[in-house]
């Protein structure tokens, strides 16, 4: 099972971004995937989330300027990220949710994290 992340660089404010998170090894339309962020001495928090059945769930921080969506055919989670603030910079990560209960964003409940990709954002 293997998720790669990739898109990241180096945006000006207002900026957009797109990530792409490229699944193998696993039914990819069978499961959820979701993109969190870390940044150096933070807890690692979520982004988004697109499930197998279309929902979509988004970070507060977030709504209204990222948009998930995956092409199930690619195997393929993306991540647009428009209107980017540099509080938007961190290392993303895709990660596939493997259990459920509680919020959507829960930790534990991911795995097979990607490797992440480093967005900065210039003010």
């Amino acid at each position: 099972v293997q998720l790669q992340a990739s898109g990241g660089g180096l945006v000006q404010a207002g900026g957009s971004l797109r990530l792409s998170c490229v699944a193998s090894g696993f039914q990819f339309d069978g499961f959820a995937i979701g993109w969190f962020r870390q940044t150096p001495g933070k807890k690692r928090e979520g982004v988004a989330l697109a499930s197998h059945t279309g929902g979509t769930y988004y970070a507060d921080a977030v709504k209204g300027r990222f948009t998930i969506s995956r092409d199930n055919g690619k195997a393929t989670a993306y991540l647009e990220m428009t209107n980017l603030k540099p509080e938007d910079t961190a290392v993303y990560y895709c990660a596939r949710r493997l259990r459920y209960g509680g919020t959507w964003d829960h930790l534990l409940h991911y795995g097979d994290w990607g490797q992440g990709t480093l967005v900065t954002v210039s003010s």
